[in-house]
Order: structure tokens, then C-alpha cells, then sequence
């Protein structure tokens, strides 16, 4: 019998909605144990799976499991870049962009599941001012929206939402002057992504042709747009089509220079940080190993068209994720949005 690979699970007690009561149960009960010598330990502060996934990979682990949402997959993916060490998800969180990108089921026993057949590649990640990143990077209004999100404290997607609506109403666009190997171009902008994958998270594709292999980096810049602009917008994200929109520009590129006018925040997989007025973001071909689904090919999902219904049906649950959330408390949020 051959060597049994050994892997680690690395669980972030309080991503998503916390509950991950009976896990340790469902890893033993689910984990084929004919293949792997499993252990498993527990995050405890903020950048603590970094630290761990680290030691596991010094130590030799085949593949360290990030249990979490996708800042819990940074802190473990950035840390094990370059080595022999393979990064598996269980998706915990709130979003889940780089799980649901790969085709992980947003379902515990199922992941791990996926985990049994260990089939891994080798896949790309990017860095935004030397920060890595796996799913997407950027700067603008999702950027200030995440900071807004960390500073409450809070988590889940009525959080989110009452950040994004405090904020809307008196954001200003920024003008941008980007620089690629083609030339510089300048921008007036309400947002920039910068994507190795093809999805904010819950399903909506901010960069639905974009691949974790080619080596390249999808740039969606997002001009300045009315309110009556904004259903249309929202549908297309969940139905593989915002590139098709007149308020969208996008292209491809291994490596970008953006100049704005003042230091400010950006994001990298949804965490926020500030930084000077001059940001560069980059791929780095190859450099990650993954544990992906082989039933679903992760450069396949550019090539899979979804249906109306498929969008419609994204669209609704997600309304249907922040009513439930907005049920559990925020009177205040509730009266804002005269629901």
C-alpha cells in the first residue's frame, strides 16, 4: 500500500454564520482514512492560518484544507505558494468566490468528498502591490465597501449590504491612468477588478471568461453609471454577461500599473488595506498547487453558458440570504431600505 498522504485541516471557527458544530465528526466520517493521516488544528486571531499553514508546509503536509470563506483561503493560499504543499477548500463563508469558481460544493461532506479524489494542478495566482491574491484584487467602490465591511465588525451579507448602501449614495468616481505592455489609457471609474478567477462570490461573475491558468489577469474597469442602470448590472453578474454591458471595459494582461490621484484603500480577495497612488498587480503563472474538482475542470467553467433560469435563481437566493439575515437583527438597515 502506498504512502499515506498527510493532510491538515485548518478551521476558522467564526467564518460564514460560525456554525461548524459535528465537523470534526464529519471529517472522520467522510475523509477517506485509507489515503490520508489527518490532523487538524483551530484559527485564533486574525492572520493565524497564515501562520499555521506555514509551519504545515515546512513540515512537509501534502495538503493543508482552508475551512473557511475566501479570506481564510488567502491567509492559507499565500502561504504555501511555491512549495510542494496543496491547498483544498471546505467553503464557510459568506461568498465563497474561489470555491465556487473551482466547482467545490458549498456543502461540507461534499468538499471533502471532492478531497478524496485528490486530483491537483497547478494553478496561477496574482499579487497586487506584492500582496497575493487568488480570486480577484481591486480599487474603488468594492474596495472602500470592504473596508466599511471589516471596520463594522460584523459579518454576513445584511453587513455587507448596509455598508454598500451607506456608501453609495456619496461615493465619488475616481479617474485612473492605467499602463499595460500596450500603452496607457486613462479611466473615470466607480470600480477596478482585477480577476484570476471568475466570481466576486454568490455566484455573481464579475470576470466570467476569466481562467486560473492562462497565465493572465482579466482588468474590468466599471465607468460611472445611473441608478437606473443597476438591475440590469445586477442580473448580468449572475448570468455570465456584465462584459457584454456598454457601462463595462475590460482586457487581458500578465501585468498592470495603475496611477489615481491620492494613496487609498484596495482589496485583495475581499480584504481591504490602504496603499500608496500607485498600485501594480500581476500574475504568477503555475505558482499555487490545488485540490480541484475532476468532475468539473476549473478552465471548463469558462466555456459553460448559464441559463436565464440559472441566473434568475442565483438572484433570488441571493435576496433571499440577505432577508434572512436581515431577520436576525438590523431594525436600523430595515427602515433604510423601507422593507
Amino acid at each position: 500500500m502506498a504512502d499515506k498522504k498527510k493532510i491538515r485541516f485548518i478551521i476558522n471557527p467564526i467564518s460564514g454564520n460560525g456554525k461548524k458544530k459535528g465537523l470534526t465528526s464529519l471529517i472522520a466520517k467522510t475523509l477517506d482514512l485509507d489515503k490520508f493521516e489527518c490532523s487538524i488544528c483551530y484559527t485564533e486571531y486574525g492572520g493565524h492560518a497564515s501562520k499555521l499553514a506555514k509551519e504545515a508546509a515546512e513540515e512537509g503536509i501534502d495538503i493543508v484544507v482552508a475551512v473557511g470563506g475566501d479570506g481564510t483561503v488567502n491567509e492559507v493560499a499565500r502561504s504555501i505558494v511555491h512549495t510542494d504543499t496543496a491547498i483544498a477548500i471546505v467553503p464557510y463563508g459568506s461568498g465563497n468566490g474561489l470555491a465556487r469558481h473551482l466547482r467545490i460544493p458549498i456543502n461540507a461532506r461534499k468538499s471533502i468528498q471532492i478531497i478524496n479524489e485528490c486530483e491537483i494542478h497547478k494553478l496561477d495566482y496574482g499579487k497586487i502591490n506584492g500582496i497575493p491574491f487568488f480570486c480577484t484584487c481591486g480599487m474603488g467602490f468594492d474596495a472602500l465597501v470592504s473596508r466599511k465591511f471589516a471596520d463594522a465588525g460584523k459579518r454576513g451579507a445584511a453587513s455587507y449590504v448596509e455598508s454598500a448602501f451607506n456608501e453609495v449614495v456619496k461615493y465619488k468616481p475616481e479617474t485612473y491612468e492605467i499602463e499595460d505592455e500596450t500603452g496607457k489609457m486613462s479611466y473615470k471609474a466607480f470600480l477596478i477588478t482585477c480577476a484570476n478567477a471568475s466570481q466576486w462570490g454568490n455566484n455573481a461573475f464579475i470576470a466570467p471568461h476569466a481562467s486560473m491558468s492562462d497565465g493572465q489577469m482579466d482588468v474590468i474597469i466599471v465607468e460611472p453609471f445611473n441608478a437606473i442602470d443597476v438591475p440590469e448590472m445586477w442580473l448580468q453578474l449572475y448570468s455570465k454577461s456584465i462584459d457584454r454591458n456598454s457601462k463595462i471595459k475590460t482586457f487581458r494582461s500578465r501585468k498592470i500599473h495603475i496611477r489615481r490621484s491620492m494613496p487609498g484603500v484596495i482589496h485583495f480577495d475581499g480584504d481591504p488595506t490602504m496603499t500608496s497612488q500607485d498600485v501594480t498587480v500581476e500574475m504568477i503563472p503555475k505558482g499555487i498547487n490545488v485540490v480541484v474538482n475532476p468532475n468539473k475542470h476549473p478552465t471548463d467553467d469558462n466555456d459553460t453558458e448559464r441559463t436565464a433560469f440559472d441566473a434568475v435563481t442565483d438572484f433570488i437566493n441571493g435576496i433571499y440570504d440577505v432577508r434572512d439575515d436581515l431577520r436576525k437583527g438590523s431594525k436600523q438597515l430595515l427602515k433604510k431600505l423601507g422593507m
